[in-house]
């Protein structure tokens, strides 16, 4: 693999939005490019956002959305326009930097060197690692994974981190094809639509997912997560496993 291009999904993040740690991730990989969604924003966010593609816009880039379709919708759309640039892996990131641009760096090493389609950030509290979370959405982030992981039948951690890389693969392009049932667990809607392939496409192996333990990691002031979010991302669970039972079925008969 030699191009990555990460979309970077933004509502309101104005304020937020720093510079310095995108100009790190560019100048240190020439073969990483960012595309910036704006969902919509009602802030500064679009101006703000067109100061940084003019900083390097031969490996950065803008999408704006005439009106606010959420963060899953918004991360669907940029990943279909980043495929049009035929990258080699695309992925999505956190607006806020949540993840380091060093960790983003080091999973796009791992994924260039494993023999892997799906690449997940894991916020796991290991000795050694600076991992910091507020224990709210540690302890509601573990149920939440308990849940998800029964609903993708596949054992994993951390469903829900902001930073996710992908081969840029027909199995993907397929997975992104219609708007997701879910508002919220978009994340584990992907990867369960992954999982169950399509009437033309086989289903990713297990196997072919990787979780990688991130080293740092810090809650961002202004996170747009609270307990009613975590409350309908849970409950879109039974959604999503109806719309995946859904395709499996279509699968099967054809």
């Amino acid at each position: 693999m030699n191009r990555l291009t990460v979309v970077v999904p933004c509502y309101n993040e104005g304020r937020r939005l720093d510079p310095g740690g995108f100009g790190e991730l560019t100048a240190a990989s020439p073969d990483i490019s960012l595309l910036f969604v704006n969902d919509g924003s009602s802030d500064d966010t679009e101006e703000r956002l067109r100061e940084i593609e003019r900083t390097r816009p031969s490996q950065i880039g803008v999408l704006s959305l005439s009106k606010n379709v959420g963060k899953g919708e918004a991360v669907r759309r940029g990943m279909l326009s980043a495929f049009d640039d035929g990258p080699d892996a695309v992925g999505y990131y956190d607006a806020d930097l949540s993840t380091p641009p060093s960790e983003l760096l080091r999973m796009w090493d791992v994924l260039r060197d494993k023999d892997i389609a799906v690449l997940l950030a894991a916020r796991v509290g290991l000795l050694g690692t600076a991992i910091e979370r507020h224990a709210f959405r540690h302890f509601s982030g573990r149920v939440f994974a308990t849940f998800a992981s029964m609903a993708l039948n596949l054992r994993v951690y951390d469903t829900q981190c902001g930073a996710k890389l992908f081969a840029a693969s027909p199995a993907l392009r397929a997975a992104l094809a219609d708007p997701f049932v879910s508002r919220w667990a978009f994340d584990v809607e992907l990867l369960g639509r992954l999982l169950t392939g399509t009437e033309h496409i086989a289903p990713l192996r297990q196997d072919e997912l990787q979780e990688l333990p991130l080293q740092a990691w810090a809650d961002v002031p202004g996170s747009k997560l609270h307990i009613g979010s975590m409350v309908k991302t849970t409950s879109e669970l039974l959604l999503i496993a109806a719309d995946l039972a859904r395709r499996a079925r279509r699968r099967k008969r054809s």
